[in-house]
């Protein structure tokens, strides 16, 4: 809105010509988002615990500190998140530019089906909400959707580009993967979304790996969608990707502002209203810079709440015993006696590693 209000008066105003600047919008996008998280978030902690009374539901088979602690909590809290993100998004986005609306879009849709499910599991007060099989079809549908955008509005220079699949640490290389691009790019956006659902299990474990994996995905987006640093660097050149760099930095900020309400002990969580929004802006993200293989190494430690799921109920239906005391993986450290602020201190660092081995990959080429 900024963008193509104040733009106009550049050539008379010098000052106004600062809003042709991503950086610069990306700054006033992370403020905006975060500003408005601290001034709604109280309002919106009050109302989510008079409307929803006892809170979210806890596992009867999760730890015991969470049944004692946690129970009582309101959820939601995404919400808080979405509203910041977006309303910033609109304020200093450039609204003509496509991959900004995907970006948004698939949040705001992934938002929605969190919200049914939360909504279903406060009401009923059960930990089931929305079915799986529902949830998955309403993700892989919004996911499809997406991905065939995406594949209409790359660059058609090179017949390859719009499904090709680019590995990290080759320059300029793409395996075309024709029409499998567009399921694996669902599997991408549906399955960030739910690893990043796994991980919120601890107050403030989710929401900063999130904003960690978002800043260097606006890194990545800005040099993707950079005429000049994209050939440097021997990645793929997606012209307008950088304007992903607003929605990211949108929801950098609105994410430190949930932060303040989430740290431990947590006023509110994110609910899969949060959760699977925030991971299918990262997964949608990645498919737009076509970074989706450096995604699953940014969001390394979202892979590997992922994994030890799937490792356990796999283990236990062929052989009867658990690998793991308890799955996700941040669990079997809480029933190993690790403190609770220990298990998310320590992740984070794993986070911020895994990033820098992630943004590592547009150099070493």
């Amino acid at each position: 809105m900024f963008y193509e209000w104040l733009t106009g008066f550049a050539d008379e105003y010098q000052v106004f010509n600062l809003f042709n600047y991503i950086s610069f919008r990306t700054g006033g996008a992370i403020m905006t988002s975060m500003i408005i998280a601290f001034i709604f978030g109280p309002k919106l902690i009050r109302t989510l615990r008079m409307k929803q009374g006892k809170g979210q539901p806890i596992r009867d088979d999760g730890p015991e500190s969470h049944i004692i602690a946690k129970a009582g909590t309101p959820t939601m809290g995404g919400l808080l998140i979405l509203v910041s993100m977006t309303v910033s998004t609109l304020l200093w986005g450039d609204l003509h530019n496509i991959y900004l609306w995907v970006v948004l879009l698939v949040t705001m849709s992934f938002g929605l089906i969190g919200f049914i499910d939360d909504y279903l599991k406060v009401s009923r007060q059960n930990p089931k909400g929305l079915s799986s099989k529902i949830k998955l079809v309403l993700e892989f549908t919004v996911a499809a959707i997406a991905v065939y955008v995406l594949t209409q509005t790359f660059p058609t220079d090179s017949e390859p580009f719009a499904t090709g699949l680019a590995i990290p640490f080759f320059k300029n290389t793409l395996i075309n993967l024709g029409f499998f691009f567009i399921p694996f790019g669902c599997i991408v956006i549906v399955g960030s979304s739910n690893a990043v659902n796994m991980t919120d299990g601890l107050d403030g474990l989710a929401i900063v790996p999130v904003m960690i994996a978002a800043a260097s995905f606006s890194a990545i987006a800005y040099m993707v969608g950079h005429a000049i640093y994209a050939p440097y660097l021997g990645v793929p050149y997606v012209p307008g990707s950088g304007e992903i760099t607003i929605v990211l930095g949108s929801l950098i900020g609105a994410g430190l502002g949930f932060l303040w309400y989430n740290a431990p002990p947590a006023m509110i969580f994110m609910g899969d209203t949060g959760s699977l929004a925030l991971g299918g802006a990262l997964g949608s993200a990645a498919v737009a810079t076509k970074h989706e293989i450096v995604l699953a190494i940014i969001g390394g430690l979202f892979v590997l709440e992922m994994v030890s799921v799937i490792v356990q109920v796999a283990s236990f239906k062929l052989t009867g015993k658990r690998v793991f005391r308890m799955a996700p993986i941040h669990h079997h450290y809480e029933k190993k006696g690790w403190a609770e602020p220990t298990i998310v201190i320590r992740f984070w660092i794993i986070a911020v590693i895994l990033a820098m081995i992630g943004l590592s990959t547009l150099k070493l080429r």
